[in-house]
């Protein structure tokens, strides 16, 4: 069994309120999750009106697999317009380590 995890800092655009955050970081959340079925939420900066930090992990049969969902999660958040990725921190375990 392999456990695969990302984490990204990302800056958001024209957003002055909470509420303008939640309205940019949840459908970026909601697609991931519906479209690579793996576990998201936001894990730093909730109090910050301009910045997001979403975690997303996911659990597979094969390292491959696993790397390959992790490469595709990412280009999906790189490619969203409203958000600018500051960063990316990755982590891959085996059961057996």
């Amino acid at each position: 069994m392999w456990i695969g995890w990302i984490e990204f800092d990302l800056l958001l655009g024209d957003v002055h309120s909470l509420k303008a955050k939640r309205a940019v970081v949840r459908p970026i959340i909601a697609g991931l999750r519906r479209w690579y079925e793996v576990s998201v939420a936001e894990v730093d900066h909730q109090d910050l009106h301009r910045r997001a930090a979403i975690g997303v992990g996911l659990v597979a049969g094969d390292s491959s697999r696993v790397v390959e969902i992790l490469d595709q999660v990412e280009r999906f958040v790189a490619e969203r317009p409203e958000v600018e990725l500051l960063s990316t921190r990755r982590q891959l375990w085996s059961s057996d380590d």
